[in-house]
């Protein structure tokens, strides 16, 4: 299979969605070359000090991290305002390295920055050699839109679908793991960084973690998610999660949960005690939609990637927990396909269970091996609308698939 973008799942926990079924008529178009963006393809070539792989994710409550690489050391500040040019405001943060076999990282830099104004643009500069960069904050009430894609990896079509993306007017993108395919091969992830940063420059980008990440090699490197876990750092702490590898985030009526695949999940491990906490403080009063984000799908009817660990035991070990939640959408990756299930619970059909994308038995309501990324705009406190958009080619995205969806916050039936 080749490394494109794709989401593989999608659970919603109210209804059942029925029909759909992909047409035999579709077929895949062809892999694309893979990309590898250097220095002199995003015009760096400087004394250094300038940033490069410029991105953002939230941080708590009205605040931004901004984070980026310089090849030589620079102070961690962050100049920023509401109109271009002025960036009146400005806040420190930290700078660190990171060594992997004979590969010596560059600078990388986080800085927090808020409290923030929603639904507000604003201007930055990152360090003292800087370009002007601008992101807007997401909106305080409803409508909101997410852009989501897995496996993203750094191809053709990977520069196809995020093209598509930064036309779809979205407010926060989703990733659910597989993000560079470095494997091993550090300069990858400095590659992958300059191909996503127009994008992630501007808009929060909320990651988890896939299998690519894990980059362990036994005796030579014994640590996992080195590279990830020093270059995207994800508002963990804010969420009382010990780890990076599994956090939750709140925007715009919408609590998001995170899960780590590639981390324990078993009921003693401390990830399963943190998400049985996160779901208690759930206010749906507040956050009237619920959402779950993992890398490996805990149902999938494709082909590759059955009975692996990852998927059979954490959907063993968490079903029961994220069923009695009422979490309303999972969303997943690691196969290259996209499919949306029904409402599922163990394996059947419920009212009540979340929406699901994956293969096909009788739950699995549409499925083609398309490239692409999904849209999911929450539309109100009660109604949200999931489309499927497929890349037919590098300038045209076709909306292939579309449901509407109901919160399960607001079905007595769910309550």
């Amino acid at each position: 299979m080749s490394r494109e973008c794709f989401v593989a799942l999608f659970f919603a926990t109210a209804v059942y969605f029925y029909g759909g079924f992909i047409s035999a008529a579709y077929v895949r178009p062809p892999q694309r070359e893979t990309l590898y963006r250097t220095l002199l393809d995003q015009l760096q070539e400087n004394d250094g000090t300038s940033p490069q792989q410029v991105h953002i994710s939230l941080s708590g409550q009205n605040n931004m991290r901004i984070s980026w690489i310089t090849s030589k050391t620079t102070p961690a500040v962050v100049y920023y305002g509401t109109s271009p040019g002025s960036n009146t405001l400005s806040a420190n943060g930290s700078t660190y390295s990171y060594r992997y076999l004979i590969y010596q990282s560059g600078q990388i830099h986080n800085v927090v920055i808020g409290p923030l104004t929603p639904d507000t643009v604003y201007y930055y500069r990152c360090g003292t050699n800087s370009p002007e960069f601008n992101f807007k904050t997401p909106p305080s009430e409803f409508p909101i839109k997410f852009a989501i894609i897995g496996d993203l990896g750094q191809t053709g079509w990977t520069n196809s679908t995020l093209q598509h993306i930064s036309k779809s007017n979205y407010d926060i993108l989703i990733l659910p793991g597989d993000l560079s395919y470095a494997d091993f091969i550090q300069p990858l992830w400095d590659s992958f960084g300059r191909l996503v940063e127009p994008l992630a420059s501007n808009r929060p980008w909320m990651v988890t973690q896939g299998n690519h990440e894990i980059e362990k090699i036994p005796i030579l490197h014994s640590e996992s998610f080195t590279s990830y876990n020093k270059r995207w750092v994800m508002p963990y702490e804010e969420s009382g999660s010990s780890s990076n590898l599994y956090y939750s985030f709140e925007v715009t009526g919408v609590h998001v949960v995170m899960l780590g695949s590639y981390t324990d999940f078993d009921a003693d491990s401390d990830q399963y005690r943190w998400l049985q906490s996160d779901l208690k403080k759930v206010d749906r009063r507040k956050t009237p939609w619920l959402i779950v984000v993992v890398h490996a799908p805990w149902y999938n009817s494709n082909e590759a990637h059955q009975g692996e660990r990852e998927s059979v035991e954490m959907k063993k070990t968490l079903e029961d927990m994220i069923y009695a939640a009422r979490v309303d959408a999972v969303f997943a990756g690691h196969v290259h396909a996209y499919e949306r299930f029904v409402r599922v619970y163990k394996d059947e059909a419920d009212a009540c269970g979340p929406v699901y994308k994956d293969p096909q038995p009788n739950i699995s309501a549409f499925r083609e091996a398309s490239f692409g990324h999904g849209q999911l705009k929450i539309l109100n406190a009660t109604h949200g609308l999931w489309t499927w958009h497929r890349n037919d080619d590098l300038d045209i995205s076709v909306a292939s698939d579309q449901i509407s969806l109901t919160s399960l916050s607001s079905i007595p039936a769910c309550g």
